[in-house]
């Protein structure tokens, strides 16, 4: 023991750590780790909405939806697209409330999918990643960002 942890009142174990930024720490690790991933996935796949390269999305949307909204999937994808990548910049700004965002996002992308039928399989993985996303929530609670001055 040192002189400073003899002198220093013990930190509670409830105590978040908001004072000090350690990134040896594992959670501070965890944080970063879904913060950067919850930004740049949803940002990424937001903007491959519009230049289909890496899959032709529409064939993701459950028919009931486009019937219900009478437009066309690949109009309606411009649409998810746009949101996917705002919420990737919410997650950025402000992980608290971005990690709910894309849970909420992700839970409705399970019930397209579940409509589907066809896709049991993306929608399991969209379960796990919005776990994900609510782990970030809550992780973004233990570490505010500092305020500047």
């Amino acid at each position: 023991m040192t002189a400073s942890t003899i002198n220093s009142p013990p930190r509670p174990v409830d105590a978040p750590r908001t004072a000090r930024r350690d990134l040896n720490d594992p959670a501070q690790q965890a944080f970063w780790l879904l913060r950067v991933g919850f930004t740049v996935a949803p940002i990424l796949f937001g903007l491959d909405k519009f230049a289909h390269v890496l899959v032709n999305w529409d064939k993701y949307l459950a028919p009931q939806i486009s019937d219900a909204l009478h437009l066309h999937a690949h109009t309606i994808m411009f649409a998810v697209g746009a949101i996917e990548i705002v919420a990737g910049i919410v997650v950025a700004l402000r992980p608290k409330f971005g990690g709910y965002l894309v849970a909420a996002w992700l839970a409705g992308i399970i019930v397209n999918l579940l409509v589907l039928t066809d896709f049991y399989d993306v929608a399991l993985r969209d379960f796990g990643l919005l776990i994900g996303a609510l782990a970030l929530a809550r992780l973004a609670t233990a570490f505010p960002a500092r305020r500047r001055a």
